[in-house]
């Protein structure tokens, strides 16, 4: 049944229409784009491309070669610059090995020696093999934006082709690109890395740098060795760079995934990019609309297993689509603010699911399963609606103790079952512990019609777990176009269970009831702090001592303008609002301060409080208890905390532990009306007590009557056995009180032994009979609150 609800909620809180998937992908897209235009992704971008290199790396092709100005160089020739004869020696070896070009990345833009730059320019113009020399644009000075021109010197360059080898690294200082060309004494001049590979493009375009090449896969010689004929045969057919590497000259670059290497490595990585293919830069517009468009799955998904698995797959998809035009067709896109998109998608769609799915179980009784209040208040209306019904479970807390683990949820499904095929009602809510409720288009005199039945009808039995249920339903009826209707109409079913009838039609009437307890509510808080919640105390008196040691606390309210108010004037009230705790506090103090007054008086006294069932789950009211006893300082077994017998629990292992932890703060626990309910053998086993308390309903006539008699005497064995004290209550003759001495009763209380008292006259009536002397710790009385 829960499951069926949860389905049924989610699917209506889900569906979303491809309007509303559209809009907010349009809106997501739009910030996506903002971030991109403003860099936001640039850093991750560049993460993603040293991963993609890292997870891709492969070896260099070994077309390009790298004749490099080494250390072992450097320290053979000793100075600096070098004799251009030197270099000339080198093209003219290199060309008879049969190179295929030979470029260089070194700057010749000033003169040397006149006969070794002749030398050089004569190796270059006899050479086989095109040779590249370097221009390149740089500063003018340090605060100086000029760009100056650098280029060889004339008589090198006149056999020679001009090659850019300028670098420009991003504003995090790594070299990413490189250009097809630049502008140098207003010519266009290719730079190196086309040069070698023989691509062409257009001046001031880059191109991204392969650096999943790796660098230490280039073939690299050093330049004295070449310069000495040592040649190895497999420079033939090779494009050759000459370039520096020693660290002393410089010309170092920081890189993605390889750190720091040498400019003329960078020219040798960009002519292997090129010579495998022209990189184009796609925009990172194309993949976000894509990834727009696959978005749109993810956003209108209606369960969030299937979220998360479309996002995974579109994600994947973009992912491999990137990586096969970057490997495939060299298109190399911004990938980041695509899959941004696509979280994003999938977070918002997420979340919102997660909200709806939270908000649908809010609406779905963790219990039955049935639909609750808050789903009743998003129900739409009707225009049949006429009435709202409520129909309380009578003795729903006995039910509860007679039913183990979750049947109770079983029970009340059953419950709605049959009210909804009797009724004719779409649903059934539970909008409180007892109460179910449903909407009527009946008119009055059909619907009481109905409401007979109903009542009728649930006298058939429920099975369940094994056992046969007996259910008993009193009903309320409100107007369902009222306010609160369904408040309204539980609060006329708990009118009509009070008046001992089956229904009640909530009226005017019953409103301004409301109205005048919904005061009294509102004037707790005062009547607390200007004392006028009074305690008065019935005796009850011991029957081995035959003294009065012990008394039970009456809570009254001496209202200002209604008199002096018993307490099922507002107790209820109290108890449905959630007030209880702050009424069982200011009568626990009085009586705690009265008792500690008769112990200054020289009486022990003894003074119990009632707690409800529902203040033992309380963390609050468990420590403000705690601490007015401890406050008092009454000796262990002055204070007694008793549970009414017939009372269900919120959460039984709770209020068992809450109430562990009384008795370990040495006050006593008793269980009060004892014989009403339905599991007395149960609570026995379960709670610590100290205490049983008959209720009157069999003491009164136990003199007289055999059968009351059977189970008093029967009782008060058991309680001995198990070693607890018995108090019984309702006396009101004589002969019933020598009765219960007799079978050896250790408590009687009632009209017979005295009426309720002020604490002044209490202590009157206690020091006439010789009670709170100082005997073996006497069981305390009870404080009732109700």
């Amino acid at each position: 049944m829960q499951r069926h609800i949860l389905a049924r909620c989610r699917h209506a809180l889900t569906s979303d229409s491809w309007r509303t998937g559209g809009l907010m992908i349009a809106a997501l897209v739009l910030a996506v784009a903002v971030g991109a235009l403003g860099g936001m992704f640039r850093n991750a971008e560049n993460r993603v491309d040293e991963l993609t290199f890292a997870l891709f790396s492969h070896e260099a092709s070994g077309q390009v070669h790298v004749v490099e100005l080494d250390a072992a160089s450097m320290a053979a020739i000793r100075r600096w610059p070098w004799p251009r004869d030197r270099f000339a020696n080198v093209v003219r070896n290199l060309d008879a090995a049969g190179v295929r070009s030979i470029s260089f990345d070194l700057d010749f833009s000033s003169s040397a020696d006149a006969a070794g730059d002749a030398a050089f320019a004569a190796a270059i113009a006899a050479a086989r093999a095109p040779v590249a020399l370097p221009t390149f644009a740089q500063a003018a000075g340090f605060s100086d934006k000029r760009q100056l021109d650098t280029l060889p010197i004339p008589a090198l360059r006149e056999h020679a082709q001009l090659a850019s080898v300028s670098v420009a690294p991003d504003s995090d200082g790594y070299v990413r690109r490189l250009p097809f060309g630049t502008v140098t004494s207003d010519t266009a001049r290719p730079s190196l890395a086309a040069t070698v590979a023989e691509r062409s493009g257009t001046v001031g375009a880059d191109f991204p740098v392969d650096f999943a090449i790796q660098p230490d896969t280039i073939p690299r010689h050093s330049f004295i060795a070449i310069e000495r004929g040592m040649i190895p045969r497999s420079l033939a057919g090779k494009d050759v760079i000459i370039g520096a590497t020693a660290i002393e000259l410089g010309d170092r670059y920081a890189v993605p995934n390889h750190g720091v290497i040498p400019g003329v490595i960078i020219q040798a990585l960009g002519a292997e990019t090129l010579r495998r293919g022209v990189p184009v830069y796609g925009s990172w517009s194309l993949p976000l609309l894509l990834a727009a468009t696959l978005a749109l799955a993810i956003l209108t998904s209606r369960r969030r297993r299937a979220v998360m698995v479309r996002a995974c797959v579109v994600a994947l998809m973009l992912v491999a689509g990137w990586l096969g035009m970057r490997f495939g067709f060299d298109l190399w896109f911004e990938i980041v603010p695509a899959v941004t998109l696509v979280l994003l998608s999938g977070a918002a769609r997420y979340t919102v699911l997660t909200y709806r799915f939270a908000e649908a179980r809010r609406r779905v009784d963790s219990d039955s399963g049935l639909p609750n209040r808050l789903a009743l208040k998003a129900r739409a209306a009707h225009a049949a609606d006429r009435f709202v019904i409520a129909a309380q479970i009578d003795d729903f807390d006995a039910l509860k103790l007679a039913i183990e683990g979750d049947g109770i949820g079983a029970l009340l499904r059953r419950i709605a079952e049959r009210l909804k095929v009797a009724s004719g009602a779409q649903a059934i809510f539970r909008i409180e512990d007892r109460t179910l409720v449903w909407l009527s288009p009946l008119p009055i005199d059909e619907l009481e019609a109905q409401l007979d039945g109903l009542r009728a009808l649930m006298r058939s039995p429920f099975e369940l777990g094994g056992r046969r249920l007996g259910v008993s339903l009193t009903f309320g009826v409100a107007d369902a176009d009222m306010a609160d209707p369904a408040g309204h109409a539980a609060h006329a079913a708990s009118l009509a269970k009070r008046a001992g009838k089956f229904w009640r039609l909530h009226t005017v009437e019953a409103g301004e009831a409301i109205s005048a307890e919904l005061s009294l509510l509102g004037e707790l808080d005062e009547a607390i702090r200007n004392r006028r919640i009074a305690v008065l105390y019935q005796p009850k008196l011991n029957l081995v001592t035959r003294r009065i040691d012990a008394v039970e606390a009456l809570v009254r309210w001496n209202h200002p303008e209604r008199g002096l108010l018993p307490p099922d004037c507002f107790i209820p009230l109290f108890e449905e609002r959630g007030r209880l705790d702050d009424v069982t506090l200011a009568v626990l103090a009085q009586a705690l301060a009265d008792a500690k007054e008769w112990r200054a008086q020289g009486q022990r006294i003894g003074v119990a409080v009632n707690i409800s069932a529902a203040l033992l789950t309380s963390d609050s009211f468990e420590a403000r208890a705690l601490a007015l006893i401890a406050r008092e300082g009454l000796s262990d077994c002055q204070v007694t905390f008793e549970v009414t017998e017939s009372a269900q629990f919120e959460d039984t292992g709770l209020a068992i532990a809450a109430l562990e932890r009384f008795r370990a703060a040495g006050v006593r626990i008793s269980m009060d009306d004892y014989g009403t309910g339905q599991s007395a053998l149960n609570y026995l086993k379960l709670l610590p007590l100290s205490e049983l308390k008959i209720d009157r309903m069999f003491v009164a006539q136990a003199h007289v009557d055999k059968g009351d008699a059977m189970l008093v005497r029967s009782t008060v064995q058991l309680a001995h056995e198990l070693g607890l004290k018995v108090v019984a209550e309702g006396i009101e003759e004589g002969a019933c009180l020598e009765f219960l001495a007799r079978i050896g009763c250790d408590y009687a209380q009632g009209y017979f032994v005295g009426r309720p008292l002020a604490a002044a006259d209490l202590a009157a009536l206690a020091a006439a009979t010789g009670g709170g002397s100082a005997e073996p710790a006497p069981p305390p009385a009870r404080l009732r609150v109700a």
